[in-house]
């Protein structure tokens, strides 16, 4: 595989992964019955309700996939260790946040009738298991960027100018306000300059007597 097809597969794993833990985040994670309060009822739980932790990752993972375009060696090497990171930190957070004494906690946070409930059950979604598949794809991301990011090309160049060109002074013909100028002045813009037609020093011919 090219370098740059590598590039291209660890942004598309670093895309995915950072997307995964925000799609997720507002969707409900859990759902917790308080069948033994006065008025059962039933509270629902998103991934932001839980903490939000992975979420807060996610946007970190998107600004991840910017810097392995705009950098390259050993700052792109630093991206990779900071995307296993931010991976390996939404899985963390993504099952920690779905223990039963943390759901309850969080519930009764939102609701004071569900602290009167004796047991109240937990009701576990697999979107929590979403957002833990996007924080593997973005530390396999990191991975890889860390072990190849290296080869890798950088930004592209082609819209730079030459040093050249760029120190080469601007000439009339380039410049159309000049011509207007010189047209003004009845000069031939299309004309030679007069250095240009004079034979340089030591070139000159001699008269014959």
């Amino acid at each position: 595989m090219s370098p740059a097809r590598e590039r291209a597969l660890a942004a598309l794993l670093c895309a995915a992964g950072a997307a995964l833990p925000l799609l997720a985040a507002g969707r409900a994670w859990a759902h917790v019955r308080a069948t033994g309060a006065i008025t059962p009822f039933t509270q629902e739980l998103t991934g932001r309700d839980l903490g939000g932790a992975a979420s807060a990752l996610g946007w970190a993972g998107l600004a991840g996939l910017a810097a392995l375009f705009a950098t390259r060696g050993k700052v792109r090497a630093g991206v990779g260790v900071l995307l296993v990171l931010f991976g390996a930190a939404i899985g963390y957070a993504s099952a920690a946040s779905m223990r039963a004494s943390h759901v309850r906690a969080a519930a009764g946070e939102k609701s004071a009738l569900l602290r009167l409930a004796a047991h109240p059950s937990v009701d576990v979604n697999l979107w929590w298991v979403v957002s833990l598949a996007g924080g593997l794809l973005l530390l396999a991301a990191g991975l890889v960027t860390l072990l190849r990011g290296a080869h890798w090309p950088g930004m592209s160049t082609r819209y730079e100018r030459p040093a050249a060109a760029a120190a080469r002074p601007p000439s009339n013909a380039d410049d159309p306000s000049s011509l207007w100028k010189s047209l003004d002045r009845g000069e031939d813009p299309t004309d030679p300059p007069a250095d240009a037609t004079r034979p340089a020093a030591g070139n000159t011919p001699r008269e014959r007597p």
